[in-house]
């Protein structure tokens, strides 16, 4: 199970966004985290990374791209573990995607891949991205270029549908549509 997940529960900790929310639970989780770093070791440049991922992940879900990358690029700068870093690195990509810059989020999410091929929510962006990028070079009069790209879209969906058969359904559908094969095993 990836550190960030196992340590979130406990490492809401001195947070100016958390401290921004009033909330009861916000609250109840704060002072459990309090507690837990205190009990279990955990590495002050884990705890400091974490931190700044954290942030990043509430200023990415408001909206606030710029400060996002800033905790984000923090975050890669103290977290060594890769494991961990592939989930900054995806997350960095989906703010690429959202500003509209594909070559950069592209960028992103082979780094989150290189550190795990197994990573299906990044795997489907690269194929939305390939796919997107399908759909403009066919406007712009390049149908080679745009068949090239349909396949690899299909690759990357191919694959994330093989990780996660239960997830992207209209990716299912698309290839199902268009001829290719589904070769996942449901359980």
């Amino acid at each position: 199970m990836n550190r960030y997940y196992r340590i979130s529960i406990f490492l809401f900790l001195i947070m100016p966004r958390s401290q921004r929310n009033d909330n009861f639970i916000d609250n109840a989780f704060t002072v459990i985290a309090d507690i837990l770093l205190k009990i279990i070791p955990t590495p002050q440049t884990a705890k400091k990374a974490f931190a700044y991922y954290r942030d990043g992940m509430a200023a990415q879900s408001e909206g606030e791209y710029a400060e996002a990358l800033r905790n984000y690029y923090e975050s890669l700068r103290l977290e060594t573990d890769p494991f961990d870093r592939r989930y900054v690195l995806y997350n960095i990509g989906l703010i690429h995607t959202a500003n509209g810059q594909q070559g950069r989020a592209l960028e992103y999410y082979f780094a989150a891949l290189d550190r795990n091929p197994t990573l299906p929510q990044a795997l489907n962006n690269v194929a939305v991205l390939y796919y997107s990028r399908r759909e403009q070079a066919l406007e712009k009069g390049s149908p080679e270029v745009a068949q090239l790209l349909f396949s690899r879209a299909a690759e990357y969906w191919q694959e994330a549908i093989r990780i996660a058969p239960t997830n992207y359904i209209e990716a299912q559908n698309w290839l199902l549509t268009t001829g290719r094969k589904l070769n996942i095993l449901i359980y």
